[in-house]
């Protein structure tokens, strides 16, 4: 036994050499990813007071409250910047109370921004909630839709992206995918009142643009055409454009950084858009014909069969 794991060892050892890129040793600014997630739900509870946590705040206490809660975020965050900003190529050879001092200010010009932040959500409470029939309350939103979830993640670590910190907003958002099975890059834009239905399976690219009041429902894909370039075509608008009051809904792709979806659009279900719409259309797919037979007609003794036509994509001009 013992032998055999001193030769699992020895190969392990042998690898780690051999592929040297994937693998820390001997460093002190590897992020600590657990310590981002709790960070995260302890900013959830200052957008959110009373609704996660362990405590029950008053209007008497609620001062005291946040100010815990920031304190211990400002502890964690600010280091977590600092190994961060050690990935940043102007801060490699920087002096430890140079990173300290940086990541410190960004931490703070971040929780400057979380009133703004708290206003947009509540937007975005407000848009679930006046867009969801299956909604009873804005509490029963905010304890648990994930889209709502994925919206919040989004914008800080959007906030975070805008400082230029690095690594941390992908943490954050990729969390954020993680449970709820929603892909938004933390570098896209995203207007206000923005609603999320279902969730599942949507992808928001780096790029995107989302007007105010844009309704997006499970499997909407906003993506690029292709992804071949890799590396080469960093930093190109490679994802659409959606201007307001849009609304796009399941398993729908929009793809192209020079599509632009215009103002009061609504894209049908499973529609394939790669060029730009005009503002105040519809674009739906034609629905499949269904065959029906009956037993006696059926000799295969399928009882029912539905034979699907190739969908046909039409325009149709909302008046």
């Amino acid at each position: 036994m013992i032998k055999d794991i001193k030769y699992i060892v020895d190969a392990l050892l042998e690898s780690y050499e051999e592929h040297s890129e994937i693998i820390k040793i001997d460093t002190q600014d590897q992020l600590n990813r657990s310590v981002l997630i709790e960070t995260l739900e302890k900013l959830r509870c200052v957008i959110f007071p009373g609704y996660f946590g362990k405590k029950n705040i008053s209007h008497n206490t609620v001062e005291y409250y946040a100010g815990d809660l920031i304190e211990e975020i400002v502890f964690n965050l600010s280091r977590q910047i600092a190994h961060a900003l050690r990935h940043r190529d102007e801060y490699r050879e920087s002096s430890q109370e140079t990173v300290s001092q940086t990541a410190a200010k960004l931490t703070f010009m971040f929780l400057e921004q979380l009133p703004s932040i708290r206003a947009c959500m509540a937007t975005d409470v407000s848009a679930t909630f006046d867009g969801d029939p299956a909604a009873y309350s804005k509490d029963e939103i905010i304890s648990s839709y994930p889209g709502l979830f994925a919206i919040m993640v989004y914008r800080l670590a959007h906030q975070l992206h805008e400082l230029q910190v690095p690594l941390i907003p992908r943490i954050m958002t990729e969390y954020a995918h993680s449970i709820t099975g929603i892909d938004i890059h933390h570098g896209a834009c995203i207007g206000h009142h923005f609603f999320i239905d279902h969730g599942t399976g949507i992808v928001i690219g780096e790029t995107t643009i989302i007007g105010n009041y844009v309704k997006l429902y499970q499997g909407v894909t906003l993506g690029g055409l292709s992804t071949r370039g890799g590396q080469s075509i960093k930093g190109i608008k490679r994802h659409p454009t959606i201007e307001d009051n849009v609304t796009i809904y399941s398993g729908a792709s929009i793809l192209g950084g020079q599509t632009v979806i215009g103002e009061g659009v609504v894209i049908g279900s499973n529609a394939f858009v790669t060029s730009s719409v005009p503002e105040r259309t519809k674009v739906s797919v034609k629905t499949p014909e269904l065959r029906f037979k009956s037993d006696e007609q059926n000799t295969r003794g399928q009882t029912l069969q539905a034979d699907f036509l190739q969908a046909d994509l039409f325009w149709d001009y909302v008046i």
